[in-house]
């Protein structure tokens, strides 16, 4: 198919921003301030079903792997008015099946890019060889192929996978490059926890977009944002005006912000409470109750929601909590209110399952002392200590085995979060105090709120690599491309920083 235009990703900063409405009047300012805020709050008609990204079928390969075959290619769907939208998606037009595997299960892909241009796969939260992680070293040349194995290992988590090209990730996930991870093991399957895929437990990939006249994706950055773009249509499995027929009486939600900026406070519209069951990484040790729950982009969360026969719930996002210092929360969609999903149970539900008192795991790296310990401060739109990402410079080296302190810090006004490839951490603190309950589970992105300090313990395990490194990055995608990454090995005994392939990329950070 024929693209109508190449899509752009820009950010529009404060300084442009400024300065223009330093031209306008009083009147002009106060219009721009009001008309900032957006609020659909009853005003979504949800008229279409939820649809549930199918299960990827897999088979055995002679090696007795098991395999999963991933074309990404372009598409389109008519996500509103009948009208076409030019799309990519992975064995499809728009996003991709939700991958399901086993702990102990070896597992192979074949990927196909069947784009014009080149891509990745990266597998977001997986514990896994940097040969196999899908960054910027791994990109799949258009008609290219790529074969990544390795063996799962790590607890049963909710997980996703997207593309990590370099200075491109933002724009190809926009177009729709996006799917879920699930990880089973034997605890979880033994709990009696909602678990009947797209039925009781639902994956949900949040999502946010602007269509333009000709119903295209519209990627251009929202005025005065610091994050880049904010939609203002909200898009769950690629979905417009959601609803979900509820039949059990308790639901599992497996949220995924998929955006590539914006920031949800998710919550319903009679503020009922759910259960936070599950962070980036696994199962929480007991759940948790709450009727809001923050989640900036990457990070995913498993919530358990209850209902009566023949009620109506509206899943919603609200105004943030945290995350913005100062006026520029406004012109980030701090201040806005959405509607997400409409829930619709039946007159009568089913009622077998159950939230157990105890599930997964508590991250155990407290008391362990460690190797060594860094600090990270995020600031502008692409600087992590004054540095911005370069493909050929390894930041440092980590020692296979070890546990490391590292303390992240955002010294901004506006979002920044950080993720971290390979491994899951442990939030220590936050300022020095006992972390959120949303933040004490396992974790591999995390939120940074302006001017306060993240301590973040990680253990390095299994897999060694001297030249091919892991990223560590803020997930706000236009500052990821921008250049707010850097990048990491992890070293076995005796080795040293080696030096990283040569990789040719259409983009480059000055």
């Amino acid at each position: 198919m024929k693209r109508r235009k190449a899509l752009k990703w820009t950010l529009i900063g404060v300084g442009s921003g400024v300065g223009a409405l330093a031209l306008g009047s009083a009147g002009a300012i106060g219009y721009f301030w009001t008309t900032s805020k957006l609020d659909t709050a009853g005003k979504v008609d949800f008229t279409n079903p939820l649809a549930v990204p199918p299960l990827a079928e897999s088979t055995q390969d002679p090696s007795g792997a098991r395999r999963f075959d991933l074309e990404i290619q372009s598409g389109a769907v008519a996500f509103k008015d009948g009208r076409e939208t030019e799309t990519w998606g992975v064995n499809g037009a728009f996003l991709g099946p939700t991958l399901r595997a086993k702990r102990g299960e070896e597992v192979a892909f074949a990927v196909r890019n069947s784009l014009d241009e080149g891509t990745s796969i990266h597998w977001h939260g997986m514990h896994l060889p940097a040969v196999m992680d899908g960054g910027p070293h791994q990109e799949v040349a258009p008609g290219g192929d790529w074969a990544p194995q390795w063996m799962i290992n790590q607890p049963a988590a909710t997980l996703w996978y997207h593309p990590h090209p370099h200075g491109r990730t933002g724009n190809h996930v926009y177009r729709g490059l996006a799917g879920m991870f699930i990880v089973d093991d034997d605890e979880s399957d033994g709990l009696n926890l909602p678990k009947t895929y797209g039925v009781d437990d639902v994956p949900m990939i949040v999502q946010d977009r602007k269509l333009d006249g000709d119903n295209q994706f519209d990627d251009n950055g929202s005025f005065m944002s610091m994050q880049g773009l904010l939609g203002d249509q909200v898009f769950v499995n690629g979905t417009l005006g959601p609803y979900l027929d509820v039949s059990t009486r308790l639901v599992r939600l497996r949220l995924l912000n998929g955006s590539v900026s914006r920031l949800y406070n998710f919550g319903f519209d009679d503020d009922r409470p759910f259960s936070l069951i599950a962070t980036d990484g696994g199962l929480l040790p007991s759940a948790s109750e709450t009727d809001r729950l923050q989640l900036s982009p990457g990070e995913r969360a498993e919530i358990v929601v209850g209902f009566e026969p023949g009620e109506t719930a509206v899943l919603r996002s609200y105004p943030a909590d945290e995350g913005y210092s100062g006026p520029l929360g406004r012109v980030n969609g701090a201040d806005d209110t959405l509607d997400i999903c409409e829930f619709r149970a039946a007159e009568s539900l089913t009622d077998t399952t159950a939230i157990p008192e105890t599930m997964g795991a508590a991250p155990d790296l407290a008391d362990t002392e460690p190797a060594e310990e860094r600090s990270f401060s995020l600031s502008g739109f692409n600087q992590i200590n004054g540095e911005s990402m370069d493909l050929q410079r390894i930041d440092f080296g980590v020692r296979e085995g070890s546990v490391e302190v590292w303390e992240v810090a955002n010294a901004d006004g506006f979002l920044h979060n950080f993720h971290v490839h390979d491994v899951q951490f442990q939030v220590l603190d936050v300022d020095g105090e006992e972390p959120p309950a949303r933040l004490r589970g396992w974790k591999d992105t995390v939120q940074l709120v302006p001017q306060r300090k993240y301590r973040l313990a990680m253990r390095f395990t299994d897999y060694t690599d001297p030249n091919l490194p892991y990223m560590y990055h803020c997930h706000i995608l236009a500052h990821e491309d921008a250049g707010m990454m850097g990048q990491f090995v992890v070293l076995g005994e005796g080795e040293s920083i080696g030096q990283v392939p040569a990789v040719d990329s259409a983009h480059s950070h000055g």
